[in-house]
């Protein structure tokens, strides 16, 4: 079987980062970051696609500063719609499949159970707005797709939640955290693997017209308060060797009025992932491993 050409955008984010892993193994990767392709001309976008030919377009490049795309607006759509238009505009026209990630701010997190592929998305900020504008693009062009939206994520590469703390909980001896939203800690690896293995079964479909393609809640089993996760984090590490100023037990819990931003977080991210393992029999771990799972590397990589 030939082996697909697959471009990677974002090359330098959380989720572009594992994905150069975890695809290498599928076929010929490209990835691309800002010096290779300004993801906010048009032209630049089509001359990339023209010059490489993709049969896998995996795209996790997004505008994704929450607070600062209710100010920078033109450049969150440009890169949270605009952009994946342009892809499934290529996409479609040349039979390839196109990979793209959005997010649980599609919803307005009032709800008081999990979120399925089936509510109705309803944005409260301009970044929730821009990726759902996205994702009707994308499903507009009628391109072959996967669109999987995620959920607080994290990883050993880049800036994140998990690293802050870490960072925090060394130079203070109290932290305050939210513990009234609530969503599932999604690593960064678990989502490239994830993108792998669907990768791999499109590519070995034979009749590849037939696949699940659509829209895809993804990730990490179970959920969680920020304030839990903060304490996970502490436990964990200081498991592993970290040493803290604070402890799991002075991390305090407070509601999120109390912890103010220019944009309203979801208080419900918990995003339901049913469809997702019916449709392609596959296993999501609790949100747990994959925090141990990314706090060992980065003992390790510490200790070099």
């Amino acid at each position: 079987m030939t082996l697909p050409v697959i471009l990677i955008t974002g090359k330098r984010g959380q989720v572009g980062f594992e994905l150069e892993r975890s695809l290498a193994v599928l076929g010929h990767v490209v990835a691309v970051g800002r010096d290779e392709c300004d993801l906010t001309n048009t032209n630049a976008i089509f001359s990339l696609l023209e010059r490489i030919q993709p049969n896998v377009i995996v795209n996790p490049a997004a505008y994704t500063a929450v607070d600062k795309a209710e100010t920078e607006v033109e450049l969150a759509t440009q890169l949270n719609a605009t952009t994946p238009a342009a892809l499934a505009q290529w996409t479609a026209a040349n039979d390839a499949l196109l990979v793209h990630y959005s997010t649980d701010y599609v919803f307005d997190g009032r709800k008081s159970g999990w979120y399925s592929e089936d509510d109705t998305p309803y944005p409260q900020s301009i970044y929730g707005k821009t990726k759902l504008a996205g994702e009707n693009a994308i499903q507009a062009s009628n391109c072959r797709h996967l669109i999987l939206r995620t959920a607080w994520v994290y990883g050993v590469h880049g800036d994140n939640f998990l690293k802050t703390m870490l960072r925090l909980m060394k130079e203070r001896e109290a932290l305050s955290i939210v513990a009234d939203q609530i969503g599932s800690p999604t690593s960064a690896a678990l989502l490239a693997d994830l993108t792998a293995q669907l990768v791999a079964m499109y590519w070995r479909t034979a009749n590849r017209a037939s696949f699940a393609f659509g829209t895809y809640h993804a990730v990490a089993e179970g959920e969680t308060s920020w304030h839990e996760y903060a304490q996970t984090i502490n436990r964990l590490a200081t498991q592993m060797g970290w040493a803290f100023r604070v402890t799991a037990d002075a991390i305090t819990p407070i509601p999120a009025h109390n912890y103010p931003t220019s944009t309203q977080r979801p208080a419900n991210s918990r995003l339901a992932t049913t469809k997702l393992r019916t449709s392609f029999n596959l296993t999501l771990p609790p949100w747990q491993q994959g925090v141990k799972q990314v706090l060992t590397q980065l003992r390790a990589g510490a200790q070099q």
